[in-house]
């Protein structure tokens, strides 16, 4: 009988088969990642990119530079990530969490533990954009639940659907064994999944899933 640790690595192997490593987080250099973990919350990454550009095109991405950028202009900047204003108001408060703290070289020094506390601490920061910042710019071994996560893990029936963040989160690391590595590459092969064949109305005969899924026919889109 595979366990529940088994299927979550099988599935991670079969993700990876089929699309090969993502490279993800697609950043230049962690403080970019901070930027991007907040800017891509209730939107798309291709968004996100354009607000990143406008960005480095008046501006070192160092939470120092970021910080002398006028309120009122950063939300200009950021613009095409959406809620701008709320945004910008987020941005600041975490990289100025950052730049109190010593910026991102300090951060790599302390346990793990205490950085998601006080990043879950910061307005505007949730489990989600915390372990974003913790796995992908401090290599931190957690693995990102997210929306895409959530979705994929139903159909497979893998989860109920109405689960606490953490109670999807422990097991996954626990599965993985802790690999920083792997954790990375698992949640971005969600990602890269959710986008293509498990979206919202999800496209069954293109799933390389398929044979695995739980997922009811009858709910499948027709062919």
């Amino acid at each position: 009988m595979i366990t529940a640790a088994g299927r979550l690595r099988r599935l991670y192997r079969r993700l990876l088969d089929s699309y090969g490593p993502q490279g993800w987080w697609p950043a230049r250099g962690p403080t970019e990642v901070l930027i991007g973990a907040v800017l891509t919350q209730h939107t798309s990454w291709r968004n996100v990119e354009q607000a990143l550009l406008r960005l480095r095109a008046v501006s070192r991405l160092t939470p120092a530079a970021v910080l002398a950028i006028a309120p009122e202009e950063l939300a200009r900047l950021i613009h095409p990530a959406g809620y701008p204003r709320v945004k910008a108001h987020r941005l600041r408060q975490l990289l100025s969490w950052c730049h109190a703290r010593g910026g991102v070289a300090a951060l790599r020094h302390l346990p793990t533990d205490t950085l998601r506390s006080e990043l879950l601490g910061v307005h505007g920061v949730g489990p989600e954009t915390a372990d974003s910042i913790l796995l992908y710019a401090l290599q931190r071994p957690l693995f990102v639940v997210d929306a895409y996560t959530r979705r994929l893990f139903s159909r497979l029936g893998l989860i109920g659907g109405a689960e606490h963040y953490d109670a999807i989160r422990r097991p996954v690391e626990r599965a993985l064994r802790g690999a920083t590595q792997d954790l990375n590459e698992f949640h971005a092969l969600i990602v890269r999944h959710g986008k293509e064949p498990c979206r919202p109305r999800p496209h069954c005969a293109a799933c390389q899933l398929v044979k695995i899924c739980r997922y009811p026919v009858s709910l499948r889109p027709h062919d």
